[in-house]
């Protein structure tokens, strides 16, 4: 359901949402980019629903522990991202998508790593604030620098 909103929701949708939930919605969107790449697992576990669905990049479907514990491991840091092709898209008042294209770098178990992905998260109104629900990760190949 949620990927059938990202991919087919007519612009109409997008237009009955006011400014002020758009504004609000890509300040979460960039406050949860940030809270990742910081390794907050404290916002991270406000931020993701509990029922979150996440698809990464090989395509397997996990939960909101696997999804936050890969984001905050002690062994693990990132390098600042600079995100390309960023759409932020309400759908209606109650739900809306960040999605874009990054390099994502840094150390995992303190090895260097250095992978190009997009990815699109998808966010529904959890009382005044939104949470992330659904998250898909597509890996790309790397382009030659």
């Amino acid at each position: 359901m949620a990927i059938a909103l990202a991919i087919g929701a007519p612009p109409a949708l997008a237009a009955d949402a006011p400014a002020s939930d758009a504004a609000d919605l890509r300040a979460f969107a960039d406050a949860f980019d940030a809270a990742q790449i910081a390794q907050d697992r404290a916002a991270l576990e406000h931020m993701v629903a509990d029922d979150l669905v996440f698809i990464d990049g090989s395509g397997k479907r996990y939960g909101k522990a696997f999804f936050i514990d890969g984001w905050t491991g002690a062994d693990d840091d990132y390098d600042p991202v600079t995100l390309k092709d960023r759409v932020v898209l309400p759908i209606g008042a109650e739900a809306g998508l960040a999605s874009a294209e990054t390099i994502l770098s840094g150390r995992s178990a303190g090895k260097p790593f250095r992978v190009r992905i997009r990815f699109t998260d998808i966010f529904r109104r959890s009382g005044d604030s939104w949470q992330a629900t659904y998250i898909h990760v597509t890996r790309m190949a790397m382009e030659a620098e």
